[in-house]
């Protein structure tokens, strides 16, 4: 069989489970899914020749990584023609260009900093997400930074949140898209505190004075991110999820995003989804794989990756959840590991749309567990891969070549970069 007449049985047989899968592919074509340019370099960013330092550690050598704001636009452009899909831009303030002789501290850092990143994103129709950096910096005290009890020190960080929320809103003005600019830093206690209001009440004063920094809620979109521990930071985090989630529902237009790798391992993102959206407008989500805790592995067609998606999709939150990846790998091809993540999470959101999640969902209401448990088990076995072939088919991509273009690329141009 062909490629074409292959699509043509799939779609018959999802039709006969009453699924539309032209539908589906068509309404993933319009899927915004914001991709992180920290892969490309490690998260090494450029405005530092420091080490990466706040919790978080990235392991591995693997040769080609992106030394300079030119090679990491090269390399995302090579991953924008590798994966099918809609794409948003995902900056951090460390990734700031400078112009030669020029330089800025991150409290000082301007729209003008991030110029060349707002051009890249048009000329790829693509609007920008955006992190402050409160990471891998000298003016991190005693591993604190908005919760630091200095003044100058806070001081110091909360301009730079101010700096990123007008930066976030010269984004949006210049894309056209809302900006969603990510509040989340490594503030917490290796060992057993004495304290652990204290630092909460000056990381709760900080983020309101970012986020009264004058802009648009509807090109903004400010959101705390939480987390259980990091490296050096083992014992007490400031910025927890009890903590995330009450200042986003207690402060109007700061939404949640929970990154799936930010919590305990018995935990899981996707319960926690639907049980927000009960709550909130709007949330955002960073996608991981975290094989212990937040190891940032790449993104894959798991099952926690697949009921995520299915939370989204079913209940009709596509256009009310904000999804980015966010890992970084630098042990093996990042090429690779970028172009796998978006593709897996693609496929999740593919396979939820390709669910007849009504009827499910009548059986349930209806108690008919037995059916439920029937019909579930035989949506997997579908011919989902056909229809996502079709998928990639008319994004201009493939499902077979792309890997041999990653290698050729690697041998053209990583490997050249010493």
């Amino acid at each position: 069989m062909t490629e074409k007449e292959r699509y043509a049985s799939a779609r018959e047989i999802y039709a006969k489970a009453g699924v539309d899968t032209d539908a589906a592919i068509a309404k993933l074509k319009e899927v915004p899914v914001s991709l992180h340019c920290w892969q490309g370099d490690d998260v090494t960013g450029f405005d530092h020749d420091g080490p990466l330092t706040g919790g978080i550690q990235t392991t591995g050598n693997y040769p080609g990584k992106a030394r300079t704001p030119q090679e990491l636009m090269q390399d995302i452009e090579q991953v924008i023609r590798l994966a099918p899909g809609k794409k948003k831009l995902n900056l951090h303030a460390s990734y700031a260009v400078f112009e030669k002789g020029e330089s800025a501290d991150r409290d000082k850092i301007e729209p003008k900093h991030f110029a060349a990143w707002a051009e890249f994103a048009k000329a790829h129709h693509m609007g920008i997400d955006f992190n402050p950096t409160f990471f891998s910096h000298d003016r991190i005290k005693d591993g604190l930074t908005l919760s630091s009890p200095d003044e100058e020190t806070r001081r110091f960080w909360i301009n730079h949140g101010k700096a990123c929320i007008r930066i976030s809103e010269y984004f949006a003005k210049e894309t056209g898209m809302p900006c969603v600019m990510n509040i989340w830093t490594g503030d917490g206690a290796k060992d057993i505190p004495a304290d652990r209001l204290g630092p909460r009440e000056r990381y709760k004063a900080a983020i309101e004075e970012i986020i009264s920094q004058p802009h648009d809620p509807k090109l903004v979109k400010p959101c705390v991110e939480s987390k259980v521990f990091g490296i050096g930071v083992e014992s007490y985090t400031t910025g927890s999820s009890e903590f995330a989630l009450s200042f986003a529902a207690s402060h109007e237009g700061c939404l949640p995003l929970m990154d799936n790798g930010h919590y305990h391992p018995t935990e899981m993102v996707s319960d926690k989804i639907p049980a927000l959206l009960a709550f909130f407008p709007e949330i955002a989500l960073h996608i991981t794989r975290p094989v212990r805790w937040d190891s940032d592995h790449v993104v894959l067609f798991d099952d926690e990756t697949k009921e995520m998606a299915k939370e989204i999709v079913r209940n009709h939150a596509l256009e009310r959840v904000y999804m980015a990846l966010d890992y970084f790998d630098a042990s093996i091809n990042r090429i690779c590991a970028w172009t796998v993540g978006f593709r897996s999470w693609q496929k999740a959101l593919l396979s939820a749309m390709l669910t007849p999640h009504e009827q499910l969902k009548k059986l349930q209401d209806e108690a008919k567990w037995t059916e439920l448990m029937v019909r579930q088990e035989e949506m997997k076995m579908l011919p989902f891969g056909d229809v996502w072939n079709e998928y990639c088919i008319q994004c201009g991509t493939s499902e077979d070549g792309w890997f041999a273009e990653a290698l050729r690329y690697e041998k053209e141009v990583l490997a050249k970069r010493g």
